[in-house]
C-alpha cells in the first residue's frame, strides 16, 4: 500500500519538480528580457518582479516532495554518521515527525491566506492587479502535497522503526552517504548520456 502510494507521489512530484524548473527558466528570461529593455531602450515590460516572486514561491512548494522523496533536503551530519544504526532511525524518524509538525502549521496558514484571498477577492497591488488566488491555489496545493507524501513517508518510517528494520529506514528517510550519492551521480550521468555504443 504505502510503495504503491509514494510510487504515485514521486511520478507525482517528478511532474512538479519539471514544471518548476520551467517556471524557474521563464521567470529568469523574463526579468533578463527586462532588464535589457530597460537598458537598452529606457522602457520596462512591467510586472517581471511580481510574476517571478509567483514563480519562486510555486515552484518551491512543488519541489519540496521531490526533495523529501530523494533525500536531497539538507540536515546536520556532524554526529549523525557516528551514532549506532537504531539511533540513526530514532532520529530520522525524529526528524520526519517534526518537519511534518512544522509543514502542518505551515499548510495551515497558507490556507488561512488563500481562504482570505478568495473570501476578499483580493487583487495584487500592482499595474497587473493579478488575481492572488490564482497564484496562492497552486502554492497551497504544492505544500498540501508535500505534507501528505510526507506523511506517507513518516507513517512507513514509523512502521519501520516499529519492526526494527533499520537499514530500510535509513534509504527511505536518512541521510545518503557520500558513496550513494557517488553511486547516485554516476547513474544519472550514465542515463543522460545513454547506451554504450
Amino acid at each position: 500500500m504505502f510503495d504503491r502510494a509514494l510510487g504515485a507521489a514521486g511520478a507525482i512530484s517528478r511532474a512538479g519538480v519539471w514544471a518548476s524548473g520551467a517556471l524557474f527558466l521563464a521567470a529568469a528570461f523574463l526579468i533578463a528580457a527586462d532588464v535589457i529593455a530597460r537598458k537598452a531602450f529606457s522602457i520596462s515590460i512591467g510586472g517581471s518582479d511580481e510574476l517571478s516572486g509567483y514563480c519562486l514561491a510555486m515552484g518551491a512548494a512543488w519541489s519540496f516532495a521531490f526533495a523529501l522523496l530523494h533525500r536531497a533536503n539538507i540536515r546536520v551530519d556532524a554526529l549523525y554518521k557516528y551514532l549506532p544504526s537504531m539511533l540513526k532511525a530514532a532520529f530520522d524518524v525524529l526528524a520526519l515527525v517534526a518537519l511534518a509538525a512544522f509543514m502542518a502549521v505551515v499548510a495551515y496558514f497558507a490556507f488561512e491566506v488563500l481562504a482570505s484571498s478568495v473570501r476578499f477577492a483580493s487583487r495584487a497591488n500592482t499595474p497587473l492587479q493579478t488575481p492572488l488566488w490564482i497564484p496562492q491555489a497552486i502554492w497551497f496545493a504544492g505544500l498540501a502535497f508535500f505534507l501528505v507524501t510526507l506523511f506517507l513517508v513518516t507513517l512507513k518510517a514509523l512502521l519501520l522503526f516499529a519492526g526494527r528494520r533499520y537499514a530500510e529506514l535509513g534509504q527511505l528517510a536518512g541521510l545518503p552517504s557520500a558513496k550513494e550519492e557517488v553511486e547516485e551521480e554516476l547513474a544519472s550521468v550514465k542515463a543522460r548520456s545513454g547506451p554504450a555504443p
